[in-house]
């Protein structure tokens, strides 16, 4: 039985299983199906999603995340700053270091303290506000709170592309959400032919929030760079916060500005859990 090298990465609690996407071992095997496996808490590694480390022709490097349930995302925020930190481990990263991936090309540099990488900033790029970009049905031009039916239910949802789709919802406490429940009906609601991810908001200040996330494919999870994001942006398009926050998720915090240049940049730790050998 042939046995696959893997790096177990987190990033505030969200967490990866990181291969070699080149190694001979994965030449006929069904990525989907592994990510299901390796993923798997009970059975296999655990984790929120598969990272494939693949050479580019167009950047330094390039990411292919496959989720928890076999599907595979446009991006990735917490993820890319995991294959990052791979990257710098093993010696083939520098700083600026540009990754390509479904979503386009990212720039990351790496945030130091005493010669050691502590963090990465991820220039996610600007995000896209137009229905139809992002996507969402039966809405026109910008989604700023505008009304969605779930289950006779209305909640008023702000929906942003940070490459991937995000339907954020504000609310007076995130720990009363039953995130459980009507995450999965507002992922698959008809209005998001691609699915979505679902975020509920608190706002603290107008430069801090408490943040959950319903991530599309994986679930529940302890944090979603993207979703931080889109939720920046979200409460700055609806009035409430400044452009800089600081994100407060369940797995830790998050600093998100969205610059004068339009585009959006996140900063947090990635860190490696443990490494081993998975049979393929």
């Amino acid at each position: 039985m042939q046995e696959l090298n893997f790096v177990k990465a987190q990033g505030l609690g969200n967490d990866f299983v990181i291969v070699d996407g080149t190694s001979s071992e994965l030449a006929n095997v069904d990525l989907s199906n592994l990510a299901v496996r390796m993923c798997d808490r009970n059975f296999g590694i655990g984790g929120d999603g598969l990272i494939l480390v693949l050479p580019s022709t167009v950047a330094d490097c390039r990411m292919r995340i496959i989720n928890s349930d076999g599907s595979e995302p446009e991006m990735c925020g917490n993820g890319i700053r995991c294959f990052a930190r791979y990257q710098f481990d093993n010696g083939f990263g520098k700083s600026p270091m540009t990754v390509e991936t479904l979503a386009g090309i990212k720039i990351v540099d790496t945030v130091e303290k005493d010669g050691r990488a502590v963090g990465f900033t991820v220039n996610m790029g600007a995000p896209r506000l137009q229905a139809d970009e992002i996507p969402v049905s039966g809405y026109d031009g910008q989604v700023i709170a505008k009304p969605l039916v779930v289950d006779g239910q209305t909640f008023d949802i702000t929906c942003v592309s940070m490459g991937n789709p995000h339907c954020v919802i504000f609310t007076e406490s995130t720990a009363d959400v039953p995130l459980r429940e009507i995450g999965p009906k507002i992922e698959t609601h008809s209005a998001f032919p691609k699915k979505t991810n679902v975020e509920f908001i608190q706002v603290l200040k107008d430069d801090e929030i408490n943040f959950r996330v319903w991530e599309r494919g994986a679930g529940i999870t302890l944090a979603c760079g993207t979703g931080a994001c889109a939720s920046v942006v979200a409460g700055v398009l609806n009035g409430k916060l400044k452009r800089r926050v600081k994100v407060h998720l369940p797995g830790g915090d998050l600093d998100i500005n969205w610059r004068e240049d339009g585009n959006v940049y996140m900063t947090g730790p990635a860190e490696v859990v443990f490494t081993g050998k998975f049979p393929v």
